[in-house]
């Protein structure tokens, strides 16, 4: 059986977007209602897999540590929560400089994932706050879905799950 995975953008869906780079811990906020909202997608059997461009370390403006040690405290937060993240995808490059596939709009880190967690495409869905999140879902054929930066998530996951569930 194949499973059904949200896909979370991270700036502006998990912590909230500053407009600058977020790579200290001083400045990283989760999203209001952020753990009701999965835990809704949880009770439904959807696996939880983030996916973002981080091209700060491409720029040199922050380091893989500097993205690690954020993805761990993440990690931490979420499981004490009673959550658990799938997994954790990003692309580093710098999008002038490096011809990458990973950077959305591009899908390579959305193929990964489906192949390595042998995830159903139609049954999934990537919300993200940037048209980049929703043209590298529609490359494989999982539902996208555009919200405003910092919303909170709540109202939607009760709406994927209710339609999901008809």
């Amino acid at each position: 059986m194949l499973n059904k995975v949200i896909f979370l953008d991270r700036d502006g869906i998990i912590n909230m977007e500053r407009g600058e780079y977020t790579w200290k811990m001083e400045d990283f906020v989760f999203v209001e209602g952020l753990v009701k909202s999965l835990k809704i997608f949880i009770k439904h059997d959807y696996k939880l897999i983030i996916v973002s461009n981080q091209s700060g370390v491409g720029k040199g403006v922050y380091s893989f540590e500097d993205v690690e040690k954020l993805h761990a405290h993440i990690m931490r937060y979420l499981r004490i929560n009673g959550i658990e993240i799938t997994e954790i995808y990003y692309c580093p490059h710098h999008p002038e400089t490096s011809r990458c596939i990973c950077r959305k709009p591009d899908s390579l880190l959305l193929e990964k994932a489906i192949a390595r967690f042998q995830i159903d495409p139609a049954a999934s869905y990537f919300i993200g706050d940037r048209e980049r999140d929703v043209e590298a879902a529609r490359k494989v054929n999982v539902k996208g879905i555009l919200i405003e930066s910092n919303t909170p998530l709540l109202e939607l996951a009760g709406k994927i799950v209710h339609s999901h569930a008809n």
